[in-house]
């Protein structure tokens, strides 16, 4: 499948920490060129390397081809980190809005498979195809993202036999949260995926987890992409670059000591 790769300027043959990423779209939408400012911007930022993947969309692919491109991309770059000039060591997912839930399935397959992730970054995660909570509730209309539109986006990736309650697209589903990567969470506070992000840094906590999850206020869903229009969500997307930066070297800390 088509990858694109990110490196900070001149330091594109240096080993550095990597980030493999999905975009969001509802698994219907979006690609690489959608999301490339942003991956960029991760680079640059978290002096890391972003693998950017290209995965297959419905409706013309259902479920589970997205879902399953996103596991073969985290096994393929985790078995030749050195091809990519990325830290074994240093390896995790990320994703924004449905690109989040795959990056979350796939840090769960990547545990159950003894593939040692370090990290998720999640950015307004979609982790729960029709969740009845109660942002979604309240914020079903007039914030960006619809609740209307996500049925529909479920509708069109959706196979026969498996339902929005399956773990397999449903991250907040799942049996067991333990020995999973830390988890950078970044909701806002009027997204209507606010509480599924909140409920999944829950989760993981209870399961033992290192989560830090930070809900960004007045702003909505996909300002991390939307800072040419909304300063604040330029400036957030800031905070989870230093976020994802410090991270990975406290990882490399970790790895010396």
């Amino acid at each position: 499948m088509p990858l694109r790769i990110y490196s900070p300027e001149g330091r594109g043959e240096d080993r550095l920490p990597g980030l493999i990423y999905f975009h969001g779209g509802g698994l219907v939408s979006g690609d690489l060129n959608t999301h490339d400012a942003l991956c960029a911007t991760l680079a640059h930022h978290a002096a890391c390397r972003v693998v950017a993947v290209n995965y297959r969309l419905a409706p013309e692919w259902r479920y589970p081809a997205a879902h399953d491109d996103a596991f073969a991309a985290v096994l393929a770059i985790a078995a030749n980190p050195s091809r990519w000039a990325i830290d074994p060591g240093r390896l995790g997912v990320g994703g924004d809005s449905a690109g989040g839930n795959l990056a979350a399935t796939a840090a769960a397959r990547a545990r159950d498979a003894g593939v040692a992730l370090v990290l998720q970054l999640l950015l307004c995660p979609a982790l729960d195809p029709l969740g009845r909570t109660t942002s979604r509730a309240q914020l079903a209309t007039g914030h960006l993202l619809e609740e209307a539109t996500m049925a529909r986006y479920w509708e069109f990736y959706r196979e026969e036999g498996v339902t929005a309650e399956d773990a397999r697209v449903a991250p907040l589903r799942e049996k067991d949260f333990t020995k999973l990567p830390t988890t950078l969470i970044h909701t806002a506070e009027y997204d209507p995926l606010r509480d599924e992000g909140d409920m999944y840094a829950g989760a993981l906590r209870r399961a033992g987890v290192d989560v830090r999850h930070t809900m960004h206020a007045l702003l909505i869903h996909h300002f991390y992409g939307l800072g040419a229009v909304i300063p604040a969500g330029q400036a957030a997307l800031l905070t989870v670059c230093a976020e994802l930066r410090d991270t990975f070297a406290r990882e490399a800390l970790s790895i010396a000591n």
